[in-house]
């Protein structure tokens, strides 16, 4: 519970609970609707993360929802209380509703302020991320599915002000939210035109127009379209060879272990490269298609099902590569999951070390790719996140990657994506992906020449990025401020909170006693 020392609130303020000024679940007299009428119907994916937007525009029957729903009406503040909803931000205050009752996700509580206090300063209280912290450290259940409590949300203490200070901290809040998100939406467009920028260059490049001037300087260095399929079938048969010499010792080795476990399987043959028009009047001379799954290359996705599931997953161990390590040519450190090496054993089939190229499987508007980071030295591919592992010298892995983030390679799919009404492909597609080719050579200038020019977005990006951190310290300090009393100067005429509090408990006590003496008059 957090502790707050009164003698440090400013006049006219008192200490309460949640409990003190809202109704913690106080549900709905669902007797009173028939059964035909329609209400409003609030799924958890209704409400945005953060921002307090809700919507409300979904109806269904009443019927359908008097039981198994959490009930609600307008001017209640619902607070996610589901891992990871709460820590996310899913709080909202509810606004007008469709015959005046709303029904919802069971995953929400529901605090119904009293008469006298703000329903936005509930929400803003709860919604800061100082109380969403102190509730992630008290939630209760089992991993993946751990809640907040009721008895923590009713204990928990907040510094109350008048009811007319109240309102007027919820409009400073306001106006200054409103003033911050004004210019995190200007940061936001300016790296919206940074997408843009990164598109475009990396469209001239594997157009091979950032290399133009390159291939006239050095001739000696292109490489006909024959010879970089020759090149490409010479390395995949040189490694299916070396395959079979080291199935050939593995079987040997598992003969003279008495035929235990399951016998080596024979690697297969590599298919032969089809055949692409090197004559395609878009690509420069020398270039030529083709398919990913022609690479010398493996192309594997994880573990699916209970092969390896949330439970499995420890503090400490192996790493385990997920969708949210994932970004556009970023490998995203903060999310973190690990498995145990006895795990590990039992999946390293499907593991994944640094150069590797990691592609993931969801896939709306554009294509996640990255290259794991040297500090990726052993690791678990999730089932979502496919693997591209390139051997030879011919193809380079940071070019297939950048190759794939592009929208021409997303473009190549998307008719498949929303044809079949899925957000993800599989790795047939994947390996489907036609690739423009050009020599080892080239490819080296290629990365150089878009490692400096991407270098300069990428930096404009990061100060974008503290701008936006900025933005959002100073909105957490700004609801600091208003829950001390230091956003506003204080009126020594407003009422007292401590009279509002009486009048709260009052109200309280003759509703507890009408709900007595009605008992007692049904009963007799």
């Amino acid at each position: 519970m957090t502790k707050i020392d009164p003698t440090e609130l400013p006049g006219g303020w008192s200490v309460a609970s949640l409990a003190d000024i809202a109704e913690i679940n106080p549900g709905l007299l669902k007797t009173e609707a028939a059964d035909s009428l329609d209400v409003t119907f609030v799924p958890m994916l209704a409400i945005e993360a953060e921002t307090g937007k809700i919507d409300v525009s979904a109806t269904r029957n009443f019927s359908q929802v008097k039981k198994g729903y959490t009930a609600f009406q307008e001017g209640d503040v619902l607070f996610a209380k589901i891992t990871p909803c709460m820590e996310n931000g899913k709080m909202a205050v509810v606004p007008a509703l469709t015959n005046g009752l709303g029904f919802g996700s069971t995953e929400f509580h529901v605090l119904r302020p009293r008469a006298g206090i703000e329903a936005r300063f509930i929400y803003y209280f709860v919604s800061s991320l100082r109380f969403r912290h102190s509730a992630e450290h008290n939630m209760t259940g089992a991993v993946g599915q751990r809640r907040v409590p009721t008895k923590y949300l009713s204990e928990e203490i907040i510094s109350l002000p008048p009811a007319q200070e109240q309102t007027r901290i919820v409009a400073k809040i306001e106006e200054l939210f409103s003033e911050l998100d004004g210019g995190i939406q200007n940061l936001m467009a300016a790296r919206e035109q940074l997408k843009v920028y990164r598109q475009s260059v990396l469209k001239y490049a594997f157009e091979g127009k950032l290399t133009s001037q390159w291939r006239e300087d050095y001739p000696g260095k292109l490489q006909t379209p024959e010879q970089l399929l020759t090149s490409l079938k010479k390395e995949r048969e040189e490694r299916y060879k070396q395959q079979l010499t080291d199935w050939e010792t593995d079987v040997k080795d598992w003969v003279l272990r008495g035929r235990k476990g399951k016998k080596p399987s024979k690697p297969r043959k590599p298919a032969p490269v089809a055949t692409k028009d090197t004559s395609l009047p878009d690509l420069p001379t020398g270039w030529v298609r083709v398919n990913v799954g022609d690479l010398n290359a493996d192309i594997f996705d994880g573990p699916f099902g209970s092969n390896l599931k949330t439970s499995d997953y420890v503090d400490e161990g192996i790493r385990v590569i997920r969708l949210e390590n994932v970004g556009y040519l970023e490998f995203i450190e903060a999310k973190r999951s690990y498995v145990t090496p006895e795990k590990y054993e039992t999946l390293k089939g499907h593991a994944v070390s640094s150069g590797d190229i990691i592609f993931s499987s969801f896939v709306t508007d554009g294509i996640r790719v990255v290259v794991l980071p040297d500090t990726i030295r052993r690791a678990i591919n999730k089932a979502d996140c496919f693997c591209v592992r390139l051997y030879g010298e011919l193809v380079r892995n940071d070019y297939v990657a950048s190759f794939l983030s592009t929208q021409a390679a997303y473009k190549q799919i998307e008719a498949t994506i929303h044809g079949i009404g899925r957000p993800r492909i599989n790795t047939t597609q994947l390996k489907g992906f036609t690739l423009p080719l050009c020599s080892a050579h080239e490819q080296r200038e290629i990365m150089l020449q878009l490692d400096e020019k991407l270098s300069v977005a990428d930096s404009i990006d990061a100060s974008i990025s503290q701008e936006i951190a900025r933005c959002e310290a100073l909105r957490q300090s700004i609801l600091q401020k208003a829950f001390s009393g230091k956003l506003i100067a204080q009126d020594q005429n407003d009422e007292p909170a401590s009279v509002l509090l009486e009048r709260i408990k009052t109200a309280k006590a003759d509703k507890e006693n009408d709900k007595k003496n009605h008992g007692k008059r049904k009963a007799a």
